[in-house]
């Protein structure tokens, strides 16, 4: 599929399809809109009246307008009210238009959309990601591939001039997001710790960056015990995976982003029950793909900041070398863990991984990790939870959230709550009571953390949706990629 801009509006522009959006005071035609309407033969106005067309935010018709003239389907998406006029809605509305494009079988199709902010650029890119998002399929792994799934062979984006800085970085973007879907998506007996390692590998051929990998052996003299821990019962060696981006000069910043990377997640021992979703936990690597996604742009725009990408990459399984409930684990900055739970896994890959990030002197680090269901019962599965002691670092993220259209909220590390971790022969047990789960769980990831400054993303519910939203299809969203490669790039 071709995507370009173009400085012909729509009333110039022909082709198969042309969209619109229109804001809810609009749906009384006025100016251009009128000009519009006589183009298409009064079209325009039949559509909004025959179909009782009220613009609200999401709403789309199409009509047939003709066979011979300029154009042969109008379609029509609403944007709500015009005073809150975001970036995620404007990319929103392009992948509704994406979508309906697609189910009108138009092979070229003209997008006209509100300028954001007056930044062309700006509305460029997102109008350029929320398409090509919305248009992702994964077909890969069915024997007869629908090709009818994107007919669509042409899109212009109509009277925003040559934008082709803003195409290109949309591209690299959504290159980084779909990476992350794929991994996501791909089932655990082709994505394995090996699969992770091999796929960091060729991020780091392509776009030049440094990649380290710590094997089991390796992991063991620097006493990661905590991961080591949770790794014993797979097959597959476990994999702890640094990537390095490495600007050319004096980097502005240094910075490090762990995801948490469990390719596999049976529960171990504490082994999920019977409803509990373990056909899902394919999903359970979705903070290092998203990881993986963020190095594979960050090493296209190659930013003036050093940034260091980190998961211990294991599966979670059963057998005779299993960690039991009751063993005690020593992670590597010296603190001992009483397991309680073999299903509260992540934390203790986390937990290493995060004491070897601080041991590179960076300036920042972010976690993001399928931690915990109880951020799911608490924000749903639209939105992640924040939680940092760094009220700067936080903010940073929270805006780099809003610019990506990926919902984020900051929850408490309530101090008080790690009384429920104590333990009675560890430094602390891996769980603690089911009330304040996600937050309890947050405060056992700051115990490997000293001085530097720390967000933690508990990203277990926006990773995957079961419906369209957004510019999400249903399955893996590539959630995160997006809002760490906004935060790299204003740090």
């Amino acid at each position: 599929m071709q995507l370009q801009t173009t400085e012909t509006s729509y009333l110039g522009w022909a082709g198969d399809g042309l969209a619109v959006g229109i804001f809810e005071d609009q749906v009384v035609l006025t100016g251009d809109l009128v000009n519009l309407d006589t183009r298409l033969a009064g079209n325009l106005q039949d559509l909004i009246t025959e179909t009782d067309f009220k613009a609200k935010e999401g709403n789309t018709t199409a009509v047939r307008v003709g066979s011979h003239g300029p154009v042969r389907k109008l379609l029509l998406v609403g944007l709500g009210k015009s005073e809150s006029w975001t970036l995620d809605r404007l990319r929103r509305a392009a992948a509704a238009i994406a979508r309906l494009g697609q189910k009108e079988k138009c092979k070229t199709l003209g997008i006209s959309l509100p300028i954001w902010n007056q930044d062309p650029g700006a509305t460029t890119q997102a109008i350029a990601e929320g398409v090509a998002l919305a248009l992702h399929q994964e077909q890969r792994f069915k024997s007869e591939p629908d090709p009818q799934a994107n007919g669509i062979t042409q899109i212009d984006l109509l009277g925003l001039g040559d934008q082709g800085v803003a195409l290109q970085r949309a591209q690299q973007i959504v290159s980084g997001v779909i990476l992350a879907r794929q991994l996501v998506a791909a089932p655990p007996n082709l994505v394995t710790p090996l699969t992770m390692a091999a796929t960091a590998q060729a991020i780091a051929t392509e776009h030049d960056l440094t990649l380290e990998i710590l094997d089991a052996a390796a992991c063991e003299q620097r006493g990661m015990g905590a991961f080591l821990g949770v790794a014993k019962a797979s097959d597959f060696p476990p994999q702890f995976i640094h990537l390095i981006y490495q600007p050319r000069g004096i980097p502005r910043r240094k910075l490090a982003i762990v995801g948490k990377g469990l390719t596999f997640d049976s529960g171990g021992l504490n082994i999920k029950v019977a409803g509990g979703g373990m056909e899902m936990m394919k999903i359970d690597m979705a903070g290092a793909a998203a990881t993986l996604g963020a190095a594979k742009v960050i090493g296209q725009l190659r930013p003036d900041v050093e940034v260091h990408f980190i998961s211990a990459v294991t599966e979670n399984m059963i057998s005779g070398r299993a960690m039991r409930p009751g063993d005690i684990l020593t992670a590597s900055n010296g603190k001992t863990i009483e397991v309680n739970n073999t299903d509260a896994e992540g934390r203790l890959t986390l937990a290493d991984a995060l004491v070897f990030s601080e041991g590179l002197g960076v300036d920042a680090i972010v976690d993001l990790a399928t931690l915990t269901g109880a951020c799911v019962i608490a924000l749903g599965d639209e939105i992640a939870g924040l939680w940092s002691p760094d009220d700067t670092l936080a903010t940073q993220l929270l805006t780099a959230a809003e610019l990506a259209g990926e919902k984020l909220w900051r929850l408490p590390l309530e101090e008080k709550y790690f009384e429920g971790l104590k333990s009675g022969i560890a430094d602390m047990k891996n769980t603690g009571p089911r009330p304040g789960g996600s937050i309890t769980a947050a405060l056992f990831l700051k115990q490997f953390i000293k001085e530097t400054a720390w967000a933690h993303l508990d990203v277990a519910g926006p990773v995957w949706t079961e419906k369209e939203q957004g510019c999400n299809n249903p399955g893996a969203t590539g959630y995160g990629v997006r809002t760490l490669v906004n935060w790299v790039l204003s740090s």
